[in-house]
């Protein structure tokens, strides 16, 4: 027989039950391998760990009636103690997913991690195509931008402007590759040409001397495919050699609004640059970045913009599942649109890939700067459907 409570007595029980107990282990637990003092530092670091802790602290804190506690770990710029953190938190620390890797190597490493053990990782950082198309996952999310939007956001104004013929200054190792790969596709294809490039390592000391290599190859673009203090170093160089300004266009595949600050007005003026966000694009830009720069000293790049909004929309997930197990809090994670100061409709899909429209800007000169940190114009807009890689085109086999 089937016995029945008393509504009052179940309306009791139910209110005395803890909400949390649908949380695995009483709390739910984020991650995020950074990089805090090396090439990528002022990518992610401090700015990465403010980004994160503003999610948590405008979520309320706990979720589902839960603790959120939040972890870093610097990696050190080494693949094998990212890989090695990653393990560790997955398997004895009870980190429930991983929201940010910094470095495309690293992050490739860490999704795989991620993906044999049915944990989510998501990714704001690392900007290579393979994270989505060849090494893809159902556990893995790629946030912010990657090597294919950059490309086909910055690539079609510069050619359409007189930029047809193209030199790259590469990072060696697989983002570099995919980088300046994807772009010099889109060069091809919107009609212009090729003429070389120079690789150099991760965190170069000195970048004369492949500066002298595109110098000399008469190429109107010089593209830096790399990120962080090399991008930086490499403009440096060039401005050394009187490139920056000068007849020849420099172009920061990657680069920020907080590398111009370090830059300054003087040397970056001019360049082309590609994000899905700045600081002071509307309002809502502004409000959440003023509020970053109260903590942090200054305002946000995209990626610890990305950050904010993919811990959020992680959040928004296991509250809308009512539980924090990995199937059903990825399945709410696509279906629900990122709607917010980062993104407008963007939707995560099939191959892990966060669609959302990116922006071409523009480095402002001395002159066209009007108060602090007041450094890109927005040339355009570009639909993420035309930012990013089609679908039909993914290599990534849980599409085909």
């Amino acid at each position: 027989m089937i016995r029945t409570l008393p509504a009052a007595l179940a309306a009791i029980l139910a209110l005395a039950a803890p909400a949390a107990a649908q949380i695995s282990d009483g709390v739910v637990k984020i991650g995020a391998i950074l990089d805090m003092t090396g090439p990528y530092a002022d990518n992610t670091g401090v700015g990465s760990v403010a980004a994160a802790r503003m999610a948590i602290e405008d979520f309320g804190g706990s979720v589902l009636g839960a603790p959120i506690e939040f972890v870093y770990a610097d990696h050190e710029s080494n693949t094998d103690r990212a890989l090695d953190i990653s393990r560790n938190w997955f398997e004895r620390q009870q980190v429930d997913a991983i929201m940010d890797v910094a470095g495309s190597s690293e992050a490739i490493l860490v999704q795989a991690v991620g993906k044999n053990r049915d944990k989510i990782v998501s990714l704001s950082a690392p900007a290579a195509l393979r994270l989505t198309n060849e090494s893809c996952s159902p556990t893995g999310i790629h946030y912010t931008y990657d090597t294919y939007s950059l490309a086909h956001t910055i690539v079609p104004a510069v050619v359409k402007a007189g930029g047809t013929s193209w030199f790259f200054i590469t990072v060696d190792y697989s983002f570099g590759y995919d980088l300046e790969a994807d772009t010099a596709a889109v060069v091809k294809a919107a009609g212009g040409t090729v003429l070389g490039h120079a690789r150099h390592p991760l965190d170069a000391p000195d970048f004369i001397s492949y500066v002298v290599q595109a110098q000399e190859s008469g190429a109107k673009v010089i593209a830096l495919a790399n990120a962080g203090a090399d991008t930086l170093n490499a403009i440096r160089a060039a401005a050394q050699r009187h490139i920056v300004p000068g007849k020849q266009q420099l172009v920061g595949l990657t680069l920020h609004a907080n590398a111009i600050d370090r830059l300054g007005l003087p040397v970056a003026q001019g360049m082309m640059l590609a994000e899905p966000f700045y600081w002071d694009l509307d309002d809502q830009t502004r409000a959440w970045s003023k509020r970053f720069y109260d903590k942090v000293g200054k305002m946000p790049n995209a990626v610890q913009a990305g950050l904010y909004s993919s811990i959020t929309h992680y959040l928004k997930a296991i509250q809308k599942t009512g539980t924090d197990a990995t199937d059903p809090v990825m399945a709410a994670m696509r279906d629900m649109p990122i709607d917010d100061f980062f993104a407008h409709d963007g939707r995560i899909r099939a191959d892990g890939l966060m669609v959302h429209d990116m922006h071409l800007f523009q480095v402002k000169t001395p002159a066209e700067s009007k108060y602090a940190w007041d450094y890109l114009k927005l040339i355009a807009t570009v639909p993420g459907a035309q930012a990013f890689q089609p679908l039909a085109e993914s290599k990534c086999p849980l599409v085909r």
